[in-house]
């Protein structure tokens, strides 16, 4: 008989090495860690080439490593020796019917792809983030240009291109990796039979600019998307600042957001009677957006005649969609407390950064109370416990040690005895 995992943690006993660095693996395997899955990530003595990308902390300790890595166990190897590649195959070949699981997104490691692996472990299930479906390299930033996002993206009238902060195809190509991994194992346990599955970045961003209609628009439509600034393309949406120096985005997507919108600003006569004049119907998104810009000037003028307080108890009044333009530093700082009132957020201390409010899995378990959330490892916290499991001695441990194919955490003394 088997036991269903514990509420709100339905992936409990799932087994997965990761060995990754950067974005979209490391997030893949956090989004399951705190699902439950026991991920465990192997890096290089020393940490991966991500182990000290910005934001760091006065100490030195990336807060970015911290944040996407959460809920994992850590094991440091040398993964250029024999030996260190060695332990690696036994963790995913010895890892139980749950296990046999590797998410990557190494490159040139022959020893750790599909067909070495298989050797160890046949049903194995190995997904591999890549650049691009040819398998040449590629990062978030470059496939984003070679799609076209960096050309539409700005304020009208820029000739060049505009990079955006947001790795959008690092989260999205992460998240296809983690669905991947479930995707495969649902059939592993229907079948026996592993599965090499690979997840191409370039392809990520390619698929959506295809679901989003920028492909056919460009094909078909045989006029280029224009740069529209802050407004929201095909509908009405944008900024507006208020009397007191602040800004607000305000959507209004459907007909009854736009008549709601429209009445609180006490702008319907104005309103009616622009439509006469042009001949629109301002109830289709359609008319909205082509006459964005005289609509967009007649709110201006009521949002620059009162404060923002004035705004939001007038706006809360309806159904159009709003937010106030905020930086990270006044969302963790005047808006801490709804940020501690939220059930995903918990107080975290982390090693080498400190107490700070952090995110666990955005997915909401219904009746069950949410996973705890949990800190990211310290690199290698877990190399003697991981070794332990495959049936090392604390003496064969720490032999390894000494000879620098294993590590343990920085300053924790002897790795067999951690």
């Amino acid at each position: 008989m088997t036991l269903a995992p514990p509420p709100g943690r339905p992936l409990a006993g799932m087994r997965i090495v990761e060995v990754s660095a950067f974005v979209a693996a490391p997030l893949g395997g956090m989004t399951l860690a705190q699902l439950g899955a026991e991920v465990v990530r192997v890096d290089p003595i020393g940490g991966a080439a991500d182990r000290s990308r910005w934001p760091l902390a006065p100490s030195g300790a990336s807060m970015y490593w911290a944040g996407l890595n959460k809920a994992k166990r850590s094991l440091c190897v040398d993964l250029r020796s024999p030996e260190g590649q060695e332990l690696v195959t036994r963790l995913v070949a010895e890892s139980g019917p749950d296990g046999g699981i590797v998410l990557t997104n190494a490159v040139g490691r022959p020893w750790l792809g599909h067909h070495a692996l298989t050797r160890h472990r046949p049903d194995l299930i190995h997904v591999a983030i890549e650049g691009h479906h040819d398998g040449t390299p590629a990062v978030d930033y470059t496939v984003n240009a070679a799609v076209g996002f960096p050309m539409v993206t700005g304020p009208e009238g820029h000739a060049g291109p505009v990079n955006h902060v947001l790795p959008a195809w690092d989260i999205a190509c992460g998240l296809y990796a983690a669905i991947a991994i479930l995707a495969a194992e649902r059939r592993r346990r229907a079948t026996g039979q592993g599965q090499a599955l690979r997840v191409a970045l370039h392809d990520v961003a390619l698929a959506m600019a295809g679901n989003l209609g920028f492909l056919a628009e460009a094909q078909i439509g045989g006029v280029p998307r224009p740069r529209v600034g802050n407004h929201l393309y095909g509908g009405f949406g944008r900024d507006f600042a208020t009397r007191d120096g602040r800004r607000v985005m305000v959507v209004a997507l459907t007909a009854r957001h736009w008549r709601d919108l429209v009445e609180v600003t006490g702008l319907k006569a104005a309103v009616t009677a622009l439509e006469g004049a042009l001949g629109a119907d301002f109830s289709t998104e359609g008319d909205r957006y082509r006459h964005r810009e005289v609509l967009a000037g007649l709110l201006a003028g009521w949002f620059a005649g009162h404060d923002l307080a004035q705004v939001e108890d007038r706006l809360r009044r309806t159904s159009a969609l709003w937010s106030v333009y905020r930086t990270f530093a006044e969302l963790v700082g005047e808006r801490a407390g709804e940020l501690r009132a939220n059930p995903m957020m918990a107080l975290l201390d982390q090693p080498g950064i400190g107490e700070h409010l952090a995110p666990g899995c955005p997915i909401d378990p219904g009746d069950a109370a949410r996973p705890e959330v949990v800190r990211a490892p310290e690199l290698g916290e877990h190399t003697a416990e991981i070794l332990r499991g495959l049936g090392l001695t604390a003496a064969e441990i720490e032999d390894l040690r000494a000879r620098g194919v294993v590590a343990g955490p920085a300053g924790a003394g002897p790795v067999g005895d951690a």
